[in-house]
């Protein structure tokens, strides 16, 4: 099952959908990769989140705030979505950085990195977003999956060594 998030009422909803919709969203458990509902259920204290909560409130109209929180209910579950896609971007890394460590394979592979970055470029003015954005992101995470190989690495000898 995907991750739940509040619209603008704080209900419940798994992406935009009330919790008590007896569509597909509640009907079979959903499955991103191999997220599992054990594994993406929400922190104890996931009902200190205030959907609602902004410095603009009293300070504007009650229809225009109604309209900012429900596009603010979208971005959170947008946001959730991200966080879980890239938790499960870096369990599939983690792999390769096993593989890598076991093989003594180098942490980068930097004409890899060339064709991913040239890829979402292209992707991201496809989707109308600005592709040096998407880069620096791509760069952000690759840098962040090479330390993680990196470290992968170094454990791994520190074993081989022990053994």
């Amino acid at each position: 099952m995907l991750p739940f998030c509040t619209d603008s009422r704080g209900r419940n909803t798994a992406y935009g959908m009330p919790s008590g919709n007896t569509g597909n969203a509640t009907a079979a458990p959903h499955r991103l990769g191999n997220m599992t509902e054990q594994n993406n259920a929400l922190p104890e204290d996931h009902d200190s989140f205030n959907p609602s909560a902004s410095s603009l409130a009293g300070q504007v109209d009650r229809g225009v705030m109604d309209e900012l929180l429900s596009i603010r209910s979208s971005i959170d579950n947008i946001d959730a979505t991200l966080v879980f896609l890239l938790a499960e971007r870096f369990k599939a890394t983690q792999k390769v950085g096993v593989l890598k460590a076991t093989h003594k394979l180098p942490a980068g592979d930097p004409g890899r990195e060339a064709a991913q970055i040239a890829r979402l470029r292209r992707l991201a003015e496809d989707a109308h977003l600005d592709p040096a954005f998407a880069e620096k992101f791509l760069n952000f995470i690759i840098s962040e999956v090479i330390r993680h190989h990196e470290a992968i690495a170094e454990d791994h000898q520190i074993s081989s060594q022990q053994a």
